[in-house]
């Protein structure tokens, strides 16, 4: 009789028990690791399909600003790209810098004596690979603290559960595998539901950390190869189309 009654305990411990057991931080807890959950997943999907994207069309911009004849096709080429592509806006930022310090320099401007070209090339490229780079780190911070969080919350919920489950067990006097194993049982469910909604996030975090880390050496070196062939008007390695 007593293994009937702890089979049947242990096949009560399921997570529809536990909803209906919830009580207000139960459910607190449930519905933050939940909109964790689908947030974290968001970012995940999102920002893959961001930079795979973003890298698999890296060596088409690139090598097509590189292999055009004109400075002037190039650019046109450049921003007949999506909004989105940052190798392109990162050289049509300095293709306008140099615009607007040849116009500072005709008009006899405070610019050009402040500011030599090469040095407002520099800043112009600097403030498109930070901003650039800005845009890759959307949502690694959300996923960060989901990784670093939910771990916890999860086992608030479950140190909350097993609280109320023993007062249960306390005012019925009941202490038998019956009494006992479900209510714990479902709390320990906060537990795993906590680690589900974490793993993925710090995985996701860690590939993306090192995903984007590529993207701005990339940025960073096509920067430095801009900053030489509009400053210069040639490129230090490698041809470079001629100013025309």
């Amino acid at each position: 009789m007593g293994g009937n009654a702890n089979a049947m305990a242990m096949q009560q411990m399921g997570f529809h028990d536990l909803l209906t057991n919830f009580d207000f931080l139960g459910w607190i807890v449930f519905v933050v690791l939940v909109v964790m959950s689908f947030t974290s997943w968001y970012f995940i999907i999102a920002n893959a399909i961001r930079n795979s994207m973003v890298r698999g069309r890296a060596d088409g911009v690139i090598n097509g600003f590189w292999s055009n004849n004109s400075t002037q096709d190039a650019i046109r080429e450049l921003e007949a790209q999506p909004k989105g592509e940052p190798f392109s806006k990162i050289a049509l930022d300095a293709a306008s810098a140099v615009a607007h310090h040849q116009q500072a320099s005709a008009g006899g401007g405070r610019l050009a004596e402040s500011l030599s070209r090469s040095e407002f090339i520099d800043r112009a490229l600097r403030q498109a690979v930070a901003r650039e780079s800005l845009r890759l780190e959307g949502g690694m911070t959300l996923l960060a603290t989901v990784g670093s969080s939910a771990p916890f919350i999860g086992l608030l919920g479950t140190v909350w559960g097993i609280y109320h489950a023993l007062i249960r067990i306390a005012a019925s006097g009941n202490a038998s595998m019956e009494a006992v194993a479900g209510p714990v049982g479902e709390a320990l469910i906060m537990t795993a539901f906590g680690l589900f909604t974490a793993i993925p996030a710090v995985l996701a975090y860690n590939f993306f950390t090192r995903s984007n880390r590529l993207t701005y050496a990339r940025f960073d070196e096509f920067a430095h190869d801009l900053h030489d062939f509009f400053a210069t008007g040639a490129r230090v390695e490698g041809s470079a189309p001629s100013q025309k």
